[in-house]
């Protein structure tokens, strides 16, 4: 199992590597007309999705739908259930699906060699922290995980904006997070602690942070933050800030902090080896990744995962907000959150 090193990501270095890419990126890439042929003659493309299919799948489908004349069939589960639900088809000898997303789908099928070890030309526009090395997947959308906090409940200016902040007397029993092992809950926040400050200071602010009675709740981190919206708590952890954005937006008292350094998962997109669709899985995720679809995505009010594709609201963006962050791989997520569990348990429970 690959095994990566959180990346940190400062806005300066990445900002003038990002500049540099976009003067001399040219024109948008055209797919190679070799394989959209060959995949209009498979006629359709099965995707197995972990996104949300009103905000992301349908236009992003139509898009794709409109632009190849493909008809495209997308099946929604989360990460593990899509996992499974491949590895019970493969095993069968039915395989269904073409190609597939989620933040840890991935390293279950690669390991059992069901992933196809190919990325388009455009992936090369991509920076090395959001694609695998060896070219199994490449991020489609960032999840940037920080803390959000009800407006109406602390003042903007009084939010907190360290980790040593969240030690604050006052916030005892005002904060909730997602109890589970994932990176937009409990595991994702200690992990990020302990790749920030090492074992021993981790642990030992992780012990301070108990301390403050953080709710457990058994939600996903769209539920956090609307419990914390609701009045229930005063400060969310591990919400995307994307999230926070959307329901400002509507008129819910509710910001997200820039907290040093902010978790970023990659939600990923593979090609399934055996795919029963190939050619046309292949021309989906090339659309997917080229700017043309990212764009797509970020008038979906995603993070987009393409350098040169800006968030609807920019500064979401760890280089666009200069904002530090740890990037962590499927391949990471997957291998450390048991240990990461082990300190919950410990700390939290």
């Amino acid at each position: 199992m690959l095994k990566q090193t959180a990346l940190r990501v400062a806005g300066c270095g990445i900002a003038a590597q990002i500049a540099a890419l976009v003067a001399s990126a040219g024109p948008l890439a055209a797919a190679d007309p070799a394989l959209i042929a060959a995949a209009k003659r498979e006629g359709e493309v099965v995707w197995y999705t972990t996104q949300i299919v009103s905000q992301l799948v349908r236009p992003v489908t139509a898009a794709f739908e409109k632009k190849y004349g493909i008809k495209v069939r997308a099946t929604r589960a989360n990460a593990t259930e899509t996992a499974v639900k491949i590895l019970n088809e493969a095993k069968a000898g039915r395989l269904q699906a073409d190609i597939f997303d989620g933040t840890t789908t991935v390293v279950p099928l690669k390991a059992e060699g069901h992933v196809l070890q190919w990325l388009p030309d455009a992936a090369k526009d991509y920076p090395a922290q959001v694609k695998d090395p060896q070219g199994y997947w490449i991020a489609n959308n960032l999840f940037v995980i920080t803390p959000g906090f009800n407006t109406s409940l602390i003042p903007r200016g009084k939010e907190p904006r360290t980790l040593q902040d969240l030690l604050n007397p006052s916030l005892r029993g005002k904060m909730a997070w997602n109890g589970f092992p994932t990176s937009s809950g409990a595991g994702g926040f200690i992990g990020t602690v302990l790749t920030e400050m090492g074992e021993e200071n981790g642990r030992a602010f992780l012990r301070e942070l108990a301390k403050q009675k953080i709710a457990n709740l058994r939600g996903s981190a769209r539920e956090v933050l609307d419990q914390t919206i609701a009045g229930e708590y005063s400060l969310a952890l591990q919400i995307f800030n994307h999230h926070a954005v959307i329901s400002a937006k509507k008129g819910a008292p509710v910001d997200w902090i820039v907290m040093e350094p902010a978790t970023v998962t990659l939600s990923t997109l593979s090609v399934l080896a055996k795919a029963p669709r190939l050619n046309a899985a292949k021309l989906l995720m090339d659309f997917i990744i080229s700017r043309e679809g990212q764009e797509v995505f970020a008038k979906a009010d995603y993070i987009p995962a393409h350098p040169a594709v800006p968030a609807t609201v920019p500064t979401l963006k760890p280089t666009e907000g200069k904002f530090r962050a740890h990037f962590f791989t499927p391949e990471e997520t997957e291998d450390k959150m048991p240990k990461w569990n082990e300190v919950f348990q410990e700390f939290f429970r």
